[in-house]
């Protein structure tokens, strides 16, 4: 019992984290939470500005949480919700200027064992903890761009640091040309001649024109430097902060000691070409966030809510629960709700990928951010804030971004032994180029800088995250939700995808395949005879076959005498004819001989049809075969999913006919036919024994055991519950193309992670030897600082433009339809064509 309350206490957020301006960075957040009590996991991403934090809601809260972050120098609003809507759990702005929060003033009892995961009406994912809270009473809630991270300096958006970097960079650049210009660079290799003005000497000249490139442009550095060291961390500000600081540091005491040879050029120059870098470098990872960027973009600023029957409009951030909403055509509906009055068609294609405007009536849900078309709405708010379905879907996505591959986890280990290989390496440079040969004291210094600058680790730390970040934003612009970045890893190496029928593969709703008409029958008088009979019945088949009939647009007629036989059809008069519709019991009963039509019955009863069969007056007059027709998409699927070598399996519990049917149909390898519900796991465990890695695409609680099983588990995002909980990636679409789309993006994301890891260790490996002067007795080959400082800024842009290129990934597509749709989807054949 204690466990299950524990259990229960267990809380994930993604927080706003902000400024991460290096990828090394995240070491800092990761460090100084990942040490708090309560704090079970933490996982931080610069490109997206935010962390994942798993947190034991009994041990500590979100106040907690953030007032460790702004602790530590950095600036936390919350938790990362889209725009325009206020977050449930957030908290004021302290009130007494050192960062003390009032954890009282937030409710974290622990939430439900079993949360409600429904995604039908896309609520799935439903954070923990978060239902039922509120603003603490009386207390001033923050501007929706406070939310966001606009507010103030230290939660600036990814586009003002961008700019701030920028303005870094130019105050930097444009001090460095005179600094340059008077050094004995400038003197001696340039021939500049033009004295320093005032009177100065060049050196102290130059000491002035580096205070706003040290104060101002390198500042960032240092404040950097110092939030890694409290953290008990080492990251590439301490890299930079050491080689600005120890060349300058140097320089100014030679300066202020009576003169001699400094190199301000190389500290400013140095910190240019690092600013410049590390600019490019956001504008790129910022681009890595589109996906991001446009789900949180979707929610409306403003919405109308019926105050004593009057629509007043107000921020959506102060929506609450119950509120009655008036949604006019075009406008879009606020937040998550139920129609209580109006009829209306809604486009929910940008949320959940259903290209076809949904119906909504009294009593049907509906899902913020998507669009009323035609009519006019009256929604009562059942969900606001961060339990929206749209702010759940972009916290699985953000918690997806965040989180770590293997690969990765390995790397951030190595950046942080890369750090302290640079500074132990910079020392034993100096020392061994001081101590063991006749050159001057500034080239020892000047070599032990450029080892410092050149290992870097920037590039590594941005080597998989970024490459993350794009293909799980590519999947969430398809509808496709990968869980987290082990998911994506696993998707690249599936060999076999396992696929259940019903409902995956096929519609899992009854429909007319096949017409055959007797002898002297139209098409149109067997479809209106027979519909008017089964227009009486509410049997499934009956249904399908009076859909045919409206796709047909054939006269619809009344049917009297209705009779209903249980087991065999039903009987009716229409126009005069006595109509017998059902199954061979039926055609017995009433002493109906099928005649040619009987061998064609058989045919179609063998390949896994139902088949349905109707007379009138004595006479047959044609059969209707009916299955579960699969889906449009089906066919492509398991063509794209061969052209990338996958064996596809299909698991059903049908019996063989059936299943071997629409195996031929699509193309499917290998069929698994009549399995039970419990013995889907153990097929699929089978598989794997074979050395395959399986993924299994289910959408029934049935199939959550055997989801649970397979390397890779993939749920239709139609399907129930439990198989979504169960799966590692959701199509919210119900598309099987999206199984190979999956896929591959699995496949691209993998191949960047391995270029970008690749080349950010084969740099270090060969720049480290370069910078510390090992070629340069032989060869004459070296590098100076500002040369190791661009060489190191442009691994980490070629990095983050290699994953920008991930974006660019060929995906599979539906085929265009062979010719125009036909009114119906069944074919029709006459008795002598029928007959075998």
């Amino acid at each position: 019992m204690e466990a299950t309350m524990q259990q229960t206490k267990r809380v994930t957020v993604v927080l706003d984290i902000r400024p991460m301006l290096l990828a090394s960075e995240k070491a800092v957040v990761e460090a100084v939470l990942g040490r708090r009590p309560g704090v079970e996991r933490v996982e931080a991403n610069p490109v997206s500005q935010t962390a994942t934090v798993t947190y034991d809601a009994a041990k500590t809260s979100l106040p907690d949480l953030r007032r460790w972050v702004e602790e530590c120098g950095l600036h936390c609003t919350g938790q990362s919700v889209p725009e325009h809507i206020c977050d449930p759990l957030m908290e004021p702005d302290p009130s007494d200027g050192h960062g003390h929060h009032q954890a009282a003033a937030i409710d974290t009892q622990a939430p439900p064992a079993q949360p409600d995961h429904h995604l039908r009406d896309m609520a799935a994912w439903s954070a923990a903890g978060h239902a039922g809270h509120a603003a603490p009473t009386g207390q001033e809630m923050r501007s929706p761009h406070e939310v966001m991270g606009h507010g103030g300096h230290g939660g600036m958006s990814m586009a003002a640091m961008v700019a701030d970097m920028r303005n870094r960079f130019l105050v930097a650049a444009i001090f460095s040309v005179p600094i340059l210009l008077w050094s004995p660079i400038g003197r001696e290799v340039l021939g500049f001649e033009v004295a320093a003005p005032f009177g100065l000497r060049d050196d102290v000249w130059s000491l002035l024109l580096s205070l706003p490139v040290i104060f101002y442009s390198c500042w960032i550095f240092f404040a950097g430097a110092v939030r890694a060291l409290r953290a008990r961390t080492l990251d590439m500000m301490v890299l930079v902060a050491v080689a600005v600081g120890a060349g300058w540091g140097y320089s100014v005491a030679v300066t202020l000691s009576g003169g001699g040879e400094v190199f301000y050029e190389a500290a400013s120059v140095l910190a240019a070409f690092v600013l410049l870098g590390h600019w490019f470098e956001m504008r790129a990872r910022g681009g890595a966030n589109d996906a991001i960027r446009s789900l949180l973009d979707l929610a409306p600023p403003r919405a109308l809510v019926l105050r004593d029957g009057e629509p007043v409009e107000v921020a959506t951030a102060e929506v609450g629960v119950g509120d009655l909403l008036l949604v006019r055509p075009g406008a879009k509906i606020a937040t998550d709700g139920v129609v209580t009055d109006g009829d209306s068609e809604v486009d929910e294609s940008v949320v959940t990928g259903e290209s076809l405007p949904v119906h909504k009536q009294p009593g049907s849900p509906v899902i913020g951010a998507t669009i009323n078309k035609n009519g006019t709405l009256r929604v009562r708010a059942t969900k606001v804030g961060a339990d929206t379905a749209l702010a759940q879907i972009v916290k699985l996505v953000q918690q997806a971004q965040n989180s770590k591959a293997p690969g990765q986890r390995l790397a951030d280990r190595a950046a942080f032994w890369l750090v302290l290989v640079a500074l132990v390496g910079g020392g034993l440079t100096f020392a061994v180029w001081a101590l063991a040969s006749d050159r001057p004291l500034t080239d020892a210094l000047l070599f032990a800088i450029t080892v410092v600058v050149i290992t870097c680790p920037d590039a590594l730390g941005l080597a998989t995250p970024t490459a993350i970040m794009v293909g799980t934003g590519l999947g969430a612009q398809r509808g496709i939700l990968f869980k987290h970045a082990i998911a994506l890893e696993t998707a690249a190496r599936i060999d076999t995808v396992v696929m259940d029928k019903t409902g995956t593969l096929t519609k899992g709703e009854p429909e007319v395949t096949d017409v055959v008409t007797a002898d002297g029958v139209a098409e149109t008088e067997l479809l209106r005879l027979v519909a008017a009979v089964e227009r009486e019945s509410e049997h499934p088949l009956a249904e399908a076959i009076v859909r045919r009939a409206q796709q047909a647009g054939v006269d619809s007629v009344a049917a009297d005498g209705f009779e209903n036989l249980p087991g065999h059809g039903a009987l009716a008069t229409v126009e005069g004819r006595r109509v017998a519709v059902g199954n061979r019991r039926l055609m017995d009963r009433e002493g109906i001989n099928l005649g040619s039509l009987a061998a064609r019955r058989e045919r179609l009863a063998s390949g896994g049809r139902t088949v349905v069969m109707a007379a009138a007056d004595g006479r047959p007059l044609g059969l209707f075969a009916i299955a579960d027709a699969p889906r449009e998409t089906s066919g492509a699927a398991i063509q794209a999913l061969h052209q990338a070598d996958i064996q596809v399996v299909m698991l059903t519990g049908d019996n063989g006919a059936t299943a071997e049917r629409i195996a031929a149909e699509l193309g499917i390898d290998q069929v698994l036919a009549e399995v039970l519900p419990g013995d889907k796991a153990a097929k699929v465990a089978e598989l794997q024994q074979t050395q395959r890695k399986v993924a299994m695409v289910g959408d029934g609680v049935n199939d959550a055991p055997a989801l649970a099983q397979a390397d890779l588990g993939i749920a239709i995002g139609a399907g129930t519950d439990v198989a979504i909980e169960t799966a590692d990636v959701v199509l919210m679409r119900s598309d099987p193309l999206d199984v190979p789309t999956a896929l591959q993006i699995g496949r691209g994301t993998l191949r960047k992670m391995r270029q970008n890891l690749g080349w950010a260790i084969g740099y270090n490996a060969v720049a480290l030897p370069i910078a510390a002067g090992v070629f340069e007795p032989a060869f004459g080959l070296v590098l100076r600082p500002e040369i190791a400082a661009l060489s190191m800024s442009g691994s980490s842009l070629i990095v983050a433009v290699n994953a920008l290129a991930l974006k660019r990934l060929r995906l599979p597509e539906a085929p265009p339809p062979a010719e125009p749709p036909r009114p119906a989807t069944g074919r029709t054949l006459p008795a002598a064509e029928a007959t075998p």
